[in-house]
């Protein structure tokens, strides 16, 4: 059986919501998400950890409410008034504590787009309570807020994100690969970037399909 090699081409994302797997690990926030014209106040915080899929839903929400998306640490040479003209999206907003200018810029961003009518989501790899922000009312607006977490991946999430990350980087595993990184790998989304990316290294570098068998290899260099 010939098997198609991996591509030396750039990975590109696929943020639709059809590409985000829903288990029971994200599937609050995904419900939140999606009923985001009832949100309390008109704001929420989205946290989990760095691959977690908060952008993935970050764009997703765009999509929905014809949001702008921002970086936290873009803040503070953003035109708040601006972005404050309709939903916006701030991401890693946890990035910018004890940075004066960006958390003011925060606090006013949030305080101009709610006066608008407005809706607000910002994400992060914790929750509120845990950003150790240096401006009082912009940490007291911040733990006032809903905050929706995404879990650690179950089984059925891993194996999801494992194939849309090798969907992203036009990778075509062999059967029986991603069940095999499933079982043997870290339970973390930090970790399937990290061992998609080096399978993806060892494909191009050794001309080698992407099978169980480097794959184990992969594993055994990482310690896995």
């Amino acid at each position: 059986m010939a098997y198609q090699l991996s591509l030396d081409l750039p990975a590109r994302p696929a943020l639709g919501r059809g590409d985000f797997f829903v288990s029971g690990a994200n599937a609050a926030a995904v419900a939140m998400i999606e009923g985001w014209e009832n949100w309390p106040a008109r704001k929420l915080v989205l946290h989990g950890a760095t691959g977690s899929g908060k952008t993935h839903l970050t764009h997703v929400w765009a999509a929905l409410s014809g949001a702008e998306i921002t970086a936290a640490t873009d803040l503070t040479t953003a035109d708040i008034p601006a972005l404050a003209s309709a939903p916006v999206a701030v991401e890693d907003a946890d990035r910018i504590t004890g940075t004066p200018e960006a958390e003011h810029a925060l606090f006013h961003l949030h305080n101009l787009c709610l006066a608008e009518g407005h809706s607000l989501l910002i994400t992060a790899r914790t929750a509120p309570s845990r950003w150790a922000l240096a401006l009082p009312d912009l940490a007291s607006r911040m733990e006032g807020t809903p905050a929706i977490g995404l879990d650690a991946p179950d089984d059925a999430l891993l194996s999801a994100v494992i194939l849309k990350q090798m969907a992203d980087r036009q990778i075509i595993p062999t059967p029986g690969t991603i069940p095999f990184l499933a079982r043997r790998m870290p339970r973390s989304f930090a970790a399937v970037a990290d061992i998609v990316a080096a399978l993806d290294r060892a494909a191009l570098a050794q001309k080698r399909p992407v099978t169980r068998k480097l794959a184990a290899e992969i594993l055994d260099k990482s310690g896995a």
